[in-house]
């Protein structure tokens, strides 16, 4: 990544907190690095080098600021919004495949050789995938020390570190302290046994509101939990590599506040990014509303809303099954189906479970391998649509079928064509929220027409809204909270399509 150093100076003067995340800020004569918000002192334009990633910075021998702490910002936005090979890597590394699996395991998920997916991550960020993969485990490490009262060893492990060596060594490299340190400066606020509070920041503003909202409207009995009073709380069953997870979601004020109960420690990198991908956390908001002001249909629906995120998914099999369900029915009655089919299907979890995440009766969604080979007749739905589901795992569970963080979107959306019963609503449904493309335009969505209906005559042109068209989806979504077009019955926005799912 090529950074306009001048443009980063600037902003490092202004401390404009849009680019926290975009770029860091290496001060050569403290050997610190910070985000470009840091209240520090501006230093000299002579004694600062920008990185694109923290870990570059730590590469190059910087220590993380204790003050504006750079390790905890949001992540750059190019990163969700990019398709190529070193966004998809960067998006897989978050969620913790070097981790668990090695740089082999990343190159292979991602399809290319180690050395193309080195060359290519380097040449971005300025640091190899191990780098950038030790940079996340320093933090998931600082985490564990400043909330939890796990030992140090059984945090170095939970971490991802392989040895108690390496632990203290990248905790004094990175923080300039010792793993006592970081527990003694934090000793307050530490979380009860078997629960973690993290902050989630974002970049302002935010309608958080809406986007819980948007979650919650389409919550299944089960695996997820509202508060439809407030309107503000939101919990569900995350699976993860070693377990499931149970969280409970809440404005924070400036930021999310997330309680975790983790089943496995070493899972905690992986339940934040699927949180911060389900949350959208890490979009550029005045990028996307600076398009959307291009004409004045849009710009109108921008300033009603500003911040607006477009939700993304914490799995990717349950948002098949819920984009295949959801085929030209209402969201209450795809809810009313896919909490059927959880009840018949789905593993009880976390029994007699009565925490600050939410209580009460939870289970797990079904996982590809239990839906593959079932009879349709035992699905709670046409026959025709659980053959759809039937194909739809089995895909997902060969590997014909990826619509993980790290997919390539166009073979995706090509492959989910190719399935019986999956059409181009269900195919570019999933783009925009197990994938997360960024620029879906859900043309054929039966509220989406209607939104555009009621926008007849202000001249508005979607290609102009690229590549942020997933906002404007949801933007016209939102829109008809505030109007009543002619429905049909059960319709409510985002729920129906047009077209032939046979």
């Amino acid at each position: 990544m090529v950074i306009d150093t001048d443009a980063a100076y600037r902003a490092l003067q202004s401390r404009d907190g849009r680019f926290d995340g975009v770029f860091f800020v290496g001060v050569r004569t403290t050997g610190i690095y910070c985000r470009p918000s840091c209240a520090a002192r501006t230093p000299h334009r002579k004694n600062v080098n920008f990185y694109p990633s923290s870990a570059a910075a730590q590469r190059s021998g910087f220590r993380a600021c204790k003050r504006c702490r750079p390790d905890a910002t949001p992540g750059s936005p190019d990163w969700n919004a990019r398709a190529d090979l070193a966004g998809r890597a960067v998006r897989l590394i978050a969620d913790g495949v070097v981790d668990r699996s090695g740089v082999g395991g990343l190159a292979r998920q991602l399809g290319y050789s180690e050395r193309q997916v080195t060359r290519a991550v380097v040449s971005e960020m300025g640091a190899p995938p191990l780098a950038l993969a030790r940079a996340q485990r320093a933090q998931t490490a600082r985490i564990l020390l400043e909330r939890t009262t796990m030992a140090a060893t059984e945090v170095a492990f939970a971490a991802g570190f392989s040895s108690i060596r390496q632990f203290n060594e990248t905790i004094r490299d990175v923080f300039a302290a010792t793993p006592t340190d970081l527990r003694t400066a934090h000793r307050t606020g530490r979380s009860e046994p078997g629960i973690l509070q993290l902050r989630l920041p974002y970049r302002p503003p935010m309608d958080l509101r809406m986007t819980l909202a948007f979650l919650g409207a389409r919550a299944i009995s089960g695996i997820e939990s509202t508060d439809s009073l407030a309107g503000l709380g939101y919990s569900r069953v995350i699976p993860l590599p070693h377990g499931p997870a149970l969280v409970e979601l809440a404005d924070g004020g400036d930021h999310v506040l997330a309680t975790l109960r983790l089943t496995d420690h070493r899972d905690l990198a992986a339940a934040v990014a699927r949180l911060r991908r389900l949350l959208d956390l890490d979009a550029d908001p005045i990028a996307v509303d600076d398009v959307l002001a291009r004409q004045p249909a849009t710009r109108r629906l921008a300033r009603l809303r500003p911040g607006l995120r477009s939700p993304g998914s914490v799995d990717a099999f349950e948002m098949a099954v819920r984009a295949i369900v959801g085929q030209q029915v209402s969201v209450a009655g795809a809810r009313t189906v896919l909490g059927r089919l959880v009840a018949e299907h789905g593993r009880e979890l976390f029994a007699g479970t009565e925490t600050g995440t939410g209580g009460g009766s939870w289970r797990a969604f079904p996982r590809p391998e239990d839906l593959a080979e079932l009879d349709p007749a035992l699905l709670p739905m046409p026959r025709a649509r659980g053959r759809t589901i039937n194909a739809v795992a089995r895909a997902l569970a060969d590997g014909g079928v990826v619509l993980d963080s790290g997919a390539d979107r166009v073979d995706a959306r090509a492959a989910l064509l190719a399935l019986p019963g999956i059409g181009q609503w269900t195919a570019d449904y999933l783009m925009m929220r197990a994938v997360g493309d960024p620029d879906v335009f859900l043309d054929t969505d039966l509220g989406v027409r209607h939104a555009m209906h009621n926008l007849a005559g202000t001249g508005l042109d979607a290609s102009s809204a690229a590549p942020w068209r997933s906002y404007l989806t949801h933007h016209l979504w939102a829109s008809l909270d505030q109007s009543e077009p002619t429905r049909s019955p059960g319709f409510s926005p985002g729920s129906q399509q047009i077209e032939d799912s046979s």
